[in-house]
């Protein structure tokens, strides 16, 4: 076993590095032949980062005035979100029918945010998990954008969370479903686990 201490979502050390990540792969293959098992071999290369710290990026403005603050933002949030679809041809904004539901779902959530029952908020409880992880990939794709450079791992998610309405609504939506006793799979997937309360 080759242990490589590189961030949490990183396997192969620095992304967009393809001589780096085949020596991580060389080092490990290396190891098959040996005998003296069982092996377990540190990588020589120790890579640390600022994967808690936000990310520092300006969200475009919307001038959609009248609407929720987090849905301005998301709508101006919109060409990021297709430059990077563009630059990198996925997306995983796929759950719940794509980018053009973004401002419906997060409607949904600043509903429950607001004292909307779970069961009147306009989505189905087995669906709120699956928005969520909606809502969040197009921020965070959005950033990538923005930002212009791959940022340390869970930069972009700490920014979500930290600094947008959006995230922001969906803490409280996410409080909501717990405090009124909703199902763990709508509430759970809301806020990562890393994020602080």
């Amino acid at each position: 076993m080759l242990y490589a201490e590189f961030p949490l979502g990183r396997p192969l050390g620095k992304p967009n590095n393809p001589e780096f990540q085949r020596e991580v792969l060389e080092a490990a293959f290396a190891l098959i032949p040996r005998s003296d098992v069982p092996v377990l071999v540190d990588f020589p290369v120790v890579i640390e980062d600022e994967s808690d710290a936000p990310l520092t990026c300006t969200i475009p403005l919307s001038d959609n005035a009248g609407l929720h603050p987090a849905i301005a933002e998301a709508l101006g949030l919109r060409a990021a979100y297709e430059r990077h679809r563009t630059s990198t041809g996925r997306t995983f904004v796929s759950r719940l029918g794509g980018p053009d539901r973004v401002p419906e779902l997060i409607d949904v959530f600043v509903r429950i945010a607001e004292g909307v029952s779970l069961d009147e908020c306009g989505l189905p409880g087995t669906q709120i998990g699956p928005a969520a992880l909606d809502v969040r990939a197009y921020y965070e794709e959005a950033a990538m954008a923005l930002v212009e450079h791959v940022p340390a791992a869970r930069r972009a998610e700490s920014w979500f969370y930290t600094a947008t309405e959006t995230g922001a609504v969906l803490r409280r939506a996410r409080a909501a479903i717990r405090a009124a006793d909703g199902p763990r799979h709508a509430w759970f997937p809301m806020v990562p686990v890393g994020q602080p309360t």
